[in-house]
């Protein structure tokens, strides 16, 4: 007789994971059946399963995350912080899944699962505008609430980093965008394009945001469409593999730096509004904490270079880092699949021209605002030129 092994795929091997660690916090045998790949990055295994046998929870479906055997276990360290601080949060203020059960040593993660719900990217192609101009409100609102509940947080979240066994990891994006900003000059000056001295001055105050900032609050950190889901709790935020405290101004800029490309031909009026109504949505829930966004035209003028930073930088990792070794951390954070970065030239374009024409229609109520738009429109024109003709 032939005896044939039988070779454990990575989602058995994910699923045995995690009801083992499951088990273990209940105290009692748990079983996971009928696992789903929800798709994960590189080795990462992510899958719904649903809860056979459990006597002390009332979860029906779960989903878990098992990171690879030869990945870098920094992420998911610093991951399980961010779901630490989140599910502690008042379940109104909670932005996302919650953690059920982790194990640092088998390197898994159990969470509640949102459900199937609606997809963010789905809601902004639906024909319906007033459809999606309440989900982008629904959008900016939970981004205010979640920034509001986390205001004066980030000793706590640095607790839990430190106990979990993660860096905190606050520099590596501050030396990644500092990197792909002293780059601007030399990629303009080969497209013809001058870079004037106050776009480059809002590019390094942008680079500030992300550890310092007068509106310091909690971020998933990837809060683009492709990670938002909207269910019968309202707005859910995926993904906190980089989740940490930086300036909330990131998070509205990054919304309004990746939705316009998933609205399909729109015309600008209606894009114009819908970027309104996210900002507007965002500061009607965060102004209680933050009294300074009733100035309308300082806010935007703060928006506007974070957009610029991030457009900036998904266009420069497109068309090449440029010279010299990057670090861990920096290597990490170009290997995850942000919303922000996109391989399509088209929409790196379109991002450009987008910052141009918000920027002009501000123009006239907020200083400095013209030259960032000339500059902008130029570069796009530029854009174009050189990569579509």
């Amino acid at each position: 007789m032939i005896m044939t092994a039988t070779v454990e795929s990575p989602i058995e091997g994910a699923l045995s994971t995690a009801e083992a660690v499951l088990s273990g916090r209940a105290g009692t045998a748990v079983s996971l059946t009928d696992p789903e790949d929800l798709g994960g990055s590189g080795r990462t295994v992510v899958a719904r399963v649903r809860v056979s046998r459990n006597l002390v929870s009332t979860h029906r479906t779960l989903v878990i995350k098992a990171l690879g055997a030869d990945d870098n276990p920094e992420a998911f360290h610093r991951e399980v912080a961010a779901y630490q601080y989140a599910t502690a949060l008042p379940s109104e203020s909670r932005p996302g899944p919650q953690l059920i059960a982790h194990d640092p040593g088998k390197r898994v993660i159990v969470l509640s699962d949102l459900g199937t719900g609606r997809a963010m990217t789905d809601l902004l192609a639906s024909p319906d505008v007033e459809e999606v101009s309440r989900a982008v409100s629904a959008w900016g609102q939970a981004l205010g609430r979640m920034h509001a509940a986390t205001v004066g947080g980030e000793g706590d979240f640095d607790a839990l980093v430190r106990r979990s066994r993660a860096r905190i990891a606050r520099s590596a994006p501050t030396r990644l965008s500092r990197r792909v900003v002293a780059e601007l000059p030399a990629v303009a000056d080969s497209l013809g394009v001058a870079v004037p001295d106050s776009v480059l001055a809002r590019l390094g105050d942008a680079v500030h945001l992300f550890t310092d900032g007068d509106f310091r609050a909690f971020s998933p950190a990837d809060v683009g469409p492709e990670n938002i889901l909207i269910n019968s709790d309202g707005v859910r935020f995926m993904d906190y593999e980089w989740g940490g405290f930086r300036d909330a101004t990131l998070d509205v800029a990054y919304g309004l730096a990746t939705f316009p490309e998933h609205l399909g031909a729109r015309a600008t009026s209606v894009r114009a509004d819908l970027e309104t109504a996210l900002v507007d949505a965002w500061r009607a829930e965060a102004q209680t904490m933050w009294p300074a966004l009733a100035d309308e035209r300082a806010v935007a003028d703060l928006i506007a270079s974070a957009r610029l930073l991030w457009v900036w930088l998904s266009t420069v990792v497109l068309v090449g880092v440029g010279d010299g070794p990057l670090d861990g951390a920096e290597e990490m954070l170009l290997a995850h699949d942000w919303a922000i970065m996109t391989t399509d030239v088209v929409v790196a374009c379109n991002r450009w021209q987008a910052i141009a024409d918000a920027a002009n229609r501000a123009a006239e109520s907020t200083q400095g605002l013209a030259e960032l738009g000339g500059f902008c429109e130029s570069f796009a024109a530029a854009l174009r030129r050189n990569w579509l003709s």
